[in-house]
């Protein structure tokens, strides 16, 4: 007999199969991480200068605001990796 557990996997497969990745689909999943990692650094290093700057200047306000940027920023960029990298498991899906 199986458990409640088992059930529900085998369910949860026919409805979403799980996708087995080749190293090359893998390497491309990687590049699309690396790709935003690289875009959030370049982000955080520019908003993170123009905060101090603001600082040092006592401009509290706009260091709020840019504080708020850079999270919004780096938000944005998570959710378009995230959507990159499901386009990509979406075209694997499809050639394999």
């Amino acid at each position: 007999m199986k458990s409640a557990y088992e059930l529900a996997m085998e369910r949860l497969e026919k409805a979403s199969p799980s996708l087995s990745l080749t190293k090359d689909q893998k390497k491309e999943l990687a590049e699309a991480d690396s790709v935003y990692r690289a875009k959030i650094a370049e982000k955080e290093l520019f908003l993170k200068n123009q905060i101090l700057k603001a600082q040092g200047a006592g401009k509290f306000e706009e260091v709020e605001s840019l504080e708020k940027q850079l999270g919004s920023e780096i938000q944005r960029l998570q959710e378009e990796c995230e959507a990159t990298k499901e386009k990509l498991r979406a075209s694997f899906a499809k050639s394999g």
